[in-house]
């Protein structure tokens, strides 16, 4: 039997791909299964991955629940298993980017919002399905798409089942970068070497500032930020050389 989400590897890049491409990678209970064991083996890899992507096979990121799936009501190994499965994604030392083309429909889109952010293809398609099906959200539609483009766009989003274009979801802030087919590919490995480059430590430390201080005011922010810092890199003495290096033109 196929692997229904594949991972590879490359220069301390770890990409996780959602592999029903004959279902649109639809979010099945085996799926999820699969996709919580390469994110429990991720949180002990720190050391040897610096960046995490998500995305789908074929010809889209994923059309959402598994339908016939839901019809059935297989049962789930611990309660509110795919929600905590989603929350580990959020949850993740390492960045986590979505790279989404094609369609992004509802689970997917909770999927993705729980990715630090997301790239789209001009292909894609996002749309939260929800009402249409007379399904409410149980992994952080309500939550996180508010706090991405905003209340008034999140009920829009919710209330209309629409689907947005890739360029309507960069408008909104729903999507970070909106990338030409052709392109898409190219752009998003320069868009991870670049970050892959950067301090693996910081990257963490910064991704867990945001995650501890959200909802904070600001006295008690900036206290954390300082107090409750990791504090500097390990490598910070070699960047510094390096950086100084550049900068005499030596």
């Amino acid at each position: 039997m196929a692997e229904l989400v594949l991972r590879e590897d490359r220069n301390g890049l770890a990409t996780l791909i959602l592999n029903r491409p004959d279902k649109l990678n639809s979010l099945s209970q085996p799926l999820f299964m699969e996709l919580r064991a390469h994110l429990e083996d991720l949180q002990r890899q720190t050391d040897r991955i610096g960046l995490v992507v998500i995305r789908g096979a074929g010809k889209g990121f994923s059309a959402g629940n598994d339908i016939e799936e839901m019809g059935r009501h297989v049962s789930q190994p611990q309660p509110n298993f795919k929600a905590k499965t989603v929350e580990m994604v959020a949850l993740l030392p390492q960045p986590v980017i979505c790279a989404v083309h094609g369609v992004c429909y509802t689970g997917a889109l909770e999927l993705a919002l729980a990715c630090d952010f997301i790239v789209a293809a001009e292909s894609a398609r996002f749309a939260d399905t929800h009402a249409k099906l007379g399904l409410v959200p149980m992994w952080g539609m309500s939550q996180r798409l508010p706090r991405r483009i905003g209340a008034a766009k999140a009920i829009e989003m919710m209330t209309t089942s629409r689907p947005y274009t890739g360029a309507e979801a960069l408008a909104m802030g729903l999507v970070n970068y909106c990338f030409p087919d052709h392109a898409f590919e190219a752009e998003l490995r320069k868009l991870t070497d670049t970050i892959v480059a950067n301090s693996w430590h910081t990257l963490r430390a910064n991704k867990r500032l945001l995650r501890e201080t959200e909802g904070m005011g600001l006295m008690e922010g900036l206290a954390h930020e300082v107090y409750r810092s990791p504090g500097l890199a390990p490598d910070v003495r070699q960047r510094l050389a390096a950086f100084n290096s550049r900068k005499s033109g030596g």
